[in-house]
């Protein structure tokens, strides 16, 4: 069995290659889908791998391979069944329980080893300190990750609200409270590596339950990125606890990448780490706040034909996407609409805002769906000079992102946060359902200026009268 160890070796390395590749594919939309490909794979290479070493070492009995085939065929058709059914609408809650199972493939493999040691496994007393301290961190880590992941999914389906103590003081001395607990937990389990073990997995488990129910919506797409690096960490922990080379390098890789764009989740809003955390949710004590509220007095209405007549007279049209977009699942109608207004000649281009939508990249998986160019995706940096000689700015179903008391009203909850400043185009047309205010609870002050028209309605039916529209025009007809 010599043999098994080089062939092993080169598994592993194969795998971390191919897991590096992926995460650096992942980076552009366009080759988003076969970075993906490439990461399975390496999940394939590593799980293959581990078989291999414990065929190997201490052999796998009859009963184990039995266990291990039905969990695979179980896992696997669930993940088939996923992707078939889930919608795109549906991501960032499905993003939210893969980190929350994460979370929980950690925790219970570190369950098992303190609960099931190995009489092999002897490395003397600083090797049962590591060991024990993984364990330690691995169940602490993977429990905060998977209540986490379960409220921040919950609170994404509409099944959780914001209950008002947690905007109060008394939810840091629970978090607090939690946290002590853990780690008087993990101090007793460092010492016998038993006791403690299920202080951890309650205090734990509660701590994220604590920390994530009071974040708001306007906030979600921080929490899982931080989520999905949690679950990195808590995948290195337990690659300490069983000895895995892979799994501390691919746990770290993940954790190091969910933390790098966590950091650009929260630029993108100009606020801290710590106040995401702590601070509660947007807007969910806004109206006590004082900022951000009053009537709107301004509002002009118009028809899917006036918004066509615009763009027929436009050279420079800019879409911004929002989540009102992947709700009516309207992305390839928008599609077909941009498709005729560039054969006639019309530059159109994409306004992505760092947290538009309900997780990170929300908007740019959306558009790539229905095979948008990703030249004319451009960030909210590039594109903000550019609204003044713009023309038209068609805004669909966002709030939040392009909303000017950002810049102008200091008792704002938004106050700081960086916006698209689509209120600098000629003419504004913002396709909403209705009045309702985004995720921070508060009006938008677009809304009410001279250059802002409101297009009632859902974005698909909308964007279809719109589209029958140009071409009752023409527009395009000559391309």
């Amino acid at each position: 069995m010599t043999f098994i160890a080089p062939i092993k070796f080169a598994i592993d390395l194969l795998a971390v290659l191919l897991l590096a590749l992926g995460i650096k594919g992942l980076s552009k939309v366009r080759s988003a889908r076969e970075a993906n490909r490439l990461a399975a794979i390496a999940m394939m290479l590593a799980a293959f791998g581990v078989l291999l070493n414990s065929q190997g070492t201490i052999g796998i009995s009859i009963n184990s391979w039995i266990w291990i085939i039905c969990g695979t065929l179980i896992g696997g058709l669930l993940g088939a069944l996923t992707a078939k059914r889930v919608p795109m609408t549906a991501m960032p809650e499905i993003v939210a329980l893969f980190n929350g199972c994460g979370g929980m493939s950690s925790l219970l493999v570190a369950l098992g080893v303190a609960l099931f040691p190995s009489s092999e496994s002897s490395d003397g007393v600083v090797g049962e300190l590591i060991r024990n301290f993984s364990i330690v961190v691995s169940l602490f880590v993977g429990a905060i990750t998977f209540s986490g992941s379960i409220v921040a999914m919950a609170k994404l389906q509409g099944w959780l609200s914001t209950p008002s103590w947690t905007q109060s003081k008394a939810r840091h001395f629970f978090n607090i409270f939690c946290a002590v607990l853990a780690s008087i937990g993990g101090i007793y389990l460092l010492i016998d590596g038993k006791n403690g073990l299920f202080l951890i997995l309650i205090a734990s488990s509660l701590l994220g339950v604590g920390v994530t129910l009071p974040i708001g919506g306007a906030d979600m797409p921080v929490v899982i990125s931080l989520l999905n690096s949690y679950s990195g960490v808590a995948a290195a922990a337990a690659g300490f606890v069983v000895g895995s080379q892979l799994l501390i390098v691919a746990g770290a890789m993940v954790g190091a990448a969910g933390l790098i764009l966590t950091q650009v989740m929260c630029d993108g809003m100009n606020r801290s780490l710590v106040s995401v955390l702590f601070g509660g949710a947007l807007g969910a004590s806004s109206a006590s706040s004082g900022g951000g509220g009053g009537d709107y007095t301004n509002i002009t209405s118009c028809s899917p034909e006036e918004c066509a007549l615009s763009l027929e007279a436009a050279e420079r049209v800019v879409i911004v996407p929002g989540y009102g977009l992947a709700v009516a699942q309207a992305q390839h109608t928008l599609r077909e609409v941009t498709r005729v207004l560039e054969n006639a000649d019309i530059e159109v281009t994409y306004a992505i805002h760092p947290v538009a939508g309900r997780m990170p990249g929300h908007m740019n998986v959306l558009l790539a769906e229905a095979d948008v160019p990703y030249e004319q995706l451009k960030e909210m940096d590039i594109i903000n000079p550019e609204f003044p000689a713009t023309d038209v700015v068609l805004v669909l179903g966002a709030n939040d992102v392009v909303n000017p008391q950002a810049k102008t009203d200091q008792s704002s909850p938004l106050y700081g946060m960086p916006v698209l400043d689509v209120q600098e185009a000629r003419t504004v047309f913002v396709v909403k359902r209705g009045m309702s205010a985004g995720y921070s609870g508060i009006k938008n002050d677009l809304f009410d200026l001279p250059n802002t028209s409101m297009v009632f309605g859902d974005a698909k039916k909308v964007l279809g009268d719109l589209l029958l529209e140009l071409k009752e025009l023409g527009v395009g007809s000559k391309g």
